[in-house]
């Protein structure tokens, strides 16, 4: 299962890749997986490996553009079996397997959405009240 994610967020690059390295967020965006870091890219973000219900990778790339912060979102997983954090879950190649996975698919990238949104929200009023998008913010 893929899904894929583009959001413009009006802050610095310093400013959002400090958010996406705060280990603290980490559990509320993936809150039923284990994340491990494979890369730190520090301000241009960082990939993760998941276990647990979902087994696969995850990145987040930053990008400036203009005067925001494309957060680009990835996430290559598939559902475990039961009892296995790290054990793959084979969906039957059938319409209920089909169905299954792009109700999967929807969900994740239904969270993910909620999740950047929230951000987006957060930090553009950070910005708003100290008026400046800045590092320093």
């Amino acid at each position: 299962m893929v899904v894929v994610d583009e959001t413009v967020i009006v802050v610095s690059r310093e400013v959002i890749g400090r958010v996406v390295a705060d280990r603290a967020r980490w559990r509320a965006w993936w809150p039923d997986s284990q994340v491990t870091v494979l890369t730190d890219r520090g301000d241009e973000g960082m990939t993760w490996s998941l276990t647990g219900h979902l087994v696969g990778t995850t990145e987040v790339r930053l990008t400036g553009a203009g005067g925001g912060v494309v957060v680009r979102y990835s996430l290559d997983a598939d559902p475990t079996e039961p009892g296995s954090p790290m054990t793959p879950r084979r969906l039957p190649d059938s319409p209920h397997g089909r169905r299954e996975l792009q109700s999967l698919r929807q969900r994740q990238a239904l969270a993910w959405k909620r999740t950047v949104w929230a951000l987006k929200e957060e930090l553009e009023q950070r910005v708003e009240r100290l008026g400046s998008p800045g590092p320093g913010s």
